[in-house]
């Protein structure tokens, strides 16, 4: 009976342990789930809880024209599906960001597999302070920048198998900037921020057209293999950053500014979703690729040739207007002269 009662006891011993084990991976997995941009979980701290957020190939970055690497062989990138997409898309505020989930039939061409869609999702700043995209050209910074993020489904049977492999993802960034008119394709998605104020509330929306969020040209870019932005940080991603930005309103980028929280909702205080964006990071020994030549101001071969020859013809021009008031200068000259020689001859002919 004593046996039995000390193995009793040593099985109760164990089981507690074992269930103190359990919640503790559990709270682990809780805390290391937990990141932020800013403060004691901020991007600064990432790599103590997710390594690969200090490895040497992350992103974003600041392209620094003056060191790209022109690759003529980069072809322009092509879009499928992108168009007349499937289904709905799931819009979810995360409480980092607003994602938009993405139908496979979304496909990316032009680059060394076949990538299809996952999801896309914003980064921007708040207002009154500058900045808002990740990538920056420069050091310039827009006020907001879109990632559309697509795996390798030529070699990956799905996202989640693709995640960790050095070639698994491929990421397209667009860079918004404010114009004076606002772009409907990007109200698509703005119109519906108020449906996901709080963290984790999503909502189904109709498909839209994805590729009139994108650039209208798109063979003008940026290439560069680097990594997930977010924690995990995993860098298994290759960046196409395209040099074209897409433009939005002055009221819709207010709007995206100041419509989400990072908070669940009824948990005080609010904390506005703002200022969602990484600070760049080394280029250690990467080298930045570009389908297009540019120079160190960051115009490309073409801008510099449209530049040029607008010059020339702003001084053809000054000089035409300039030869026009000379000439009507030297013809109203000239017909003061006739009109005195007429004056005269004619003084001449009355007192002959």
């Amino acid at each position: 009976m004593e046996s039995l009662n000390f193995h009793l006891s040593n099985t109760k011993m164990f089981l507690t342990l074992l269930i103190f084990q359990v919640l503790s991976l559990n709270l682990a997995a809780s805390a290391g789930s937990h990141w932020t941009y800013e403060g004691p979980h901020g991007q600064e701290h990432w790599p103590e809880t997710y390594p690969d957020c200090g490895f040497q190939s992350q992103s974003p970055i600041d392209i620094q024209t003056g060191y790209v690497q022109y690759d003529p062989n980069l072809p322009p990138i092509e879009t499928e599906g992108y168009r007349d997409p499937e289904g709905e898309f799931t819009m979810i505020n995360n409480g980092h960001t607003v994602q938009l989930s993405l139908p496979q039939t979304l496909r990316l061409h032009g680059l060394p597999s076949i990538y299809s869609g996952v999801q896309m999702h914003l980064h921007w700043g708040s207002k009154g302070r500058p900045g808002g995209s990740e990538h920056q050209v420069d050091g310039q910074s827009f006020p907001a920048e879109l990632h559309v993020v697509h795996f390798n489904s030529e070699k990956y049977p799905n996202v989640s198998a693709a995640l960790r492999q050095p070639d698994g993802l491929a990421v397209l960034g667009v860079f918004l900037q404010v114009g004076g008119e606002e772009n409907p394709a990007y109200d698509h998605i703005l119109q519906h921020l108020e449906d996901i104020k709080y963290k984790e509330q999503e909502i189904q929306i109709d498909p839209f057209d994805v590729r009139e969020l994108l650039p209208v040209h798109l063979g003008h870019y940026f290439r560069y293999n680097g990594s997930l932005t977010t924690p995990p940080c995993y860098q298994s991603v290759l960046w196409t950053v395209f040099h074209q930005p897409a433009s939005i309103s002055a009221s819709q980028l207010e709007k995206l500014q100041k419509s989400l929280y990072a908070t669940d909702e009824g948990k005080m205080p609010e904390a506005l979703l703002v200022d969602n964006f990484r600070d760049p990071q080394n280029v250690n020994q990467r080298v930045i690729y570009s389908s297009f030549l540019t120079t160190p101001s960051g115009y490309s071969a073409g801008e510099i040739v449209a530049i040029i020859f607008g010059v020339l013809l702003g001084c053809l021009g000054v000089f035409l207007a300039g030869w026009i008031v000379a000439k009507r200068i030297r013809d109203g000259r000239m017909q003061e002269q006739k009109g005195v020689v007429f004056t005269s001859s004619t003084r001449r002919a009355i007192s002959d």
